[in-house]
């Protein structure tokens, strides 16, 4: 089976990419959408997960891979919501600003721009490629 790439969503001023790579890694919980919490079982372990600044920033900023398959988000007090755990691989050596990727051909039908309000959206492997061109990184 295919790998996929994903891109969760976080304000820096609630958790920034420093605050997971100074972790090792975290459970990610709160999500609370039913298409981002889909997203959330979808994925797979070894998986790339770009770490997208929201908020002001508006920019990728990293890249993680999923350590643990979805399971029952503990944070959850009723519903059936699910987390992953992330680790940090690296960081993107030049930001991904969100104007870029509005202005790019290849990224401009990216779920980041059409489905803007999910906090976990999905990224195919041409926009993956494309992101860690303009983010000057290699995996």
């Amino acid at each position: 089976m295919p790998q996929k790439h994903w891109l969760v969503k976080q304000e820096p001023g609630s958790y920034s990419w420093a605050a997971f790579v100074e972790e090792g890694g975290t459970a990610w919980t709160g999500v609370r959408n039913f298409q981002a919490r889909n997203n959330l079982r979808a994925m797979k372990k070894g998986d790339w997960v770009f770490f997208y600044h929201s908020g002001e920033e508006k920019q990728l900023v990293g890249l993680a891979r999923l350590e643990k398959e979805a399971y029952p988000d503990p944070t959850a007090t009723e519903g059936e919501w699910s987390s992953v755990d992330l680790a940090p691989a690296k960081a993107l050596k030049k930001p991904v600003t969100l104007t870029a990727i509005k202005s790019d051909p290849i990224l401009k039908q990216m779920d980041l721009l059409r489905q803007s309000r999910l906090s976990v959206v999905g990224v195919k492997e041409t926009e993956f490629r494309r992101l860690l061109e303009l983010s000057e990184t290699k995996v």
